[in-house]
């Protein structure tokens, strides 16, 4: 059994337009293969955004249990890993928003990163990031970059003024 968590669009809706349902068992008869079938799921939250444009839509995340034949894929090129396609999911627990939030404040700074360029932050969510790692300009510049826009941040002569 994989414990993990799958991104879905609001209400549970899988790419597939399909709505599935909180603590129900699903059976994918397809090959189990990331690429071919089976139901996707991670075991680090923020992969899951890979597969979901949560800067224009709303998504909803789970945690799920993945069981039944088992096929793991890593993506060592973009530094993903531990992605699964199983037979059986069972989905556990939507996650609220200020759950996702203390999960990813929690995060060590390579994942942290990860998160905030794949996961759209409300603009009080930002304040909270930018003032819990000031000290971390990696950080400071993604969220610069990814949640306000700000596209020269990277430049050579691009100075940092952060405010606490």
């Amino acid at each position: 059994m994989i414990n993990g968590y799958k991104c879905f669009y609001k209400g549970l809706v899988t790419h597939f337009s399909d709505t599935m349902e909180l603590n129900r068992v699903y059976y994918s008869s397809q090959d189990v293969n990331f690429f071919k079938g089976g139901f996707h799921l991670c075991t680090n939250l923020e992969d899951t955004f890979r597969y979901f444009d949560t800067f224009n839509n709303e998504v909803d995340v789970a945690e799920v249990h993945g069981y039944g034949k088992i096929s793991k894929y890593d993506d060592e090129y973009n530094g993903f890993y531990d992605m699964y396609a199983v037979e059986f999911i069972k989905i556990t627990k939507v996650l609220t928003r200020d759950e996702i939030i203390a999960y990813a404040i929690n995060l060590p700074e390579y994942r942290l990163d990860r998160f905030l360029s794949l996961y759209k932050l409300s603009d009080d969510e930002i304040m909270l990031f930018k003032k819990l790692f000031y000290n971390k300009p990696n950080i400071i510049k993604t969220i610069m970059y990814c949640q306000e826009n700000i596209k020269d941040v990277y430049e050579n002569n691009y100075q940092l003024k952060i405010k606490r």
